[in-house]
C-alpha cells in the first residue's frame, strides 16, 4: 500500500491546471441550462462616460453580422461625431441613422422646440422598432428626453411592452435613468464615474467623447 506520506504533492501549475478544470466544469453545466433566446431591452444608464461609446459596440456588432440596425439620437445635434460618420458613409445599408435632436436643453432655451423635437424621434422610434427587419435599434439619450418630460414614460414602457417584436433587441442610453424603465429591463449597466478629465480643464476631445 502506498505511503501517502511518499506521494509528491501538486506543483502550482498542476494546482491551477486543476482549478480551471472544475471551473470549466461547473461552466460549462451553467450554460448548458441556458437555451432561451429573446429581444432584450438593453439600459446604459449612470454619470460615468461610455453609455453610448458601448450602444454603439452593439450596433457594430450587428453590422458585421450583416443584421440591419437603427438608431434614433433623441439629444445630440448637429455636431459630427465619428460613429455617424463611419455608419452612414459605409454602412448605410445596415444601419438607418436619425439624428432628430438639436442640442441640450440648455442650448436651445425653447422647451416647445425641444418637445417637438422628442416626440418626433420617438415617432421615429416607434417606426424602427415595429418593423421585425431590424435586429436592433439604439435610442441615443432617450433617457434625458425622458428625464425633462420630453415623453411620456408610461407610453414608452407600454410600447416596449406590447409593440416591440419578439426577437427585437432595443438599447436605450443617458443618465438618470427611470426606476420603472430599469425594473422594466433585461440588462441594466450603470456607468460609474471615477475620474474625468473634463474636472481638470480639459475639454471634449476626438476620438475619445465624439
Amino acid at each position: 500500500m502506498t505511503n501517502p506520506a511518499d506521494e509528491t504533492p501538486p506543483s502550482d501549475i498542476e494546482r491551477h491546471n486543476m482549478k480551471m478544470a472544475r471551473k470549466k466544469q461547473a461552466r460549462d453545466k451553467i450554460m448548458a441550462s441556458k437555451t432561451g433566446e429573446k429581444g432584450l431591452i438593453i439600459v446604459h444608464t449612470g454619470k460615468g462616460k461610455g453609455k453610448s461609446s458601448s450602444a454603439f459596440g452593439m450596433v457594430f456588432r450587428c453590422i458585421a453580422h450583416g443584421l440591419k440596425t437603427g438608431v434614433v439620437q433623441f439629444i445630440k445635434g448637429g455636431m459630427d461625431t465619428g460613429e455617424r460618420n463611419l455608419i452612414t458613409t459605409h454602412f448605410g445599408d445596415l444601419c438607418d441613422f436619425h439624428t432628430m435632436g438639436e442640442g441640450f436643453t440648455w442650448e436651445t432655451q425653447d422647451r416647445e422646440r425641444d418637445v417637438a423635437a422628442a416626440m418626433a424621434a420617438w415617432e421615429k422610434a416607434k417606426e424602427l422598432i415595429r418593423n421585425p427587419a431590424y435586429h436592433m435599434v439604439l435610442l441615443d439619450e432617450i433617457n434625458i428626453a425622458l428625464r425633462y418630460g420630453y415623453i411620456d414614460l408610461g407610453e414608452v414602457l407600454s410600447f416596449l411592452e406590447t409593440e416591440k417584436p419578439e426577437m427585437t433587441h432595443v438599447v436605450l442610453t443617458g443618465r438618470n435613468a427611470a426606476e420603472d424603465l430599469i425594473e422594466q429591463a433585461d440588462l441594466v449597466t450603470e456607468m460609474t464615474l471615477i475620474k474625468h478629465p473634463f474636472r481638470s480643464g480639459i475639454k471634449a476631445q476626438i476620438g475619445v467623447e465624439f
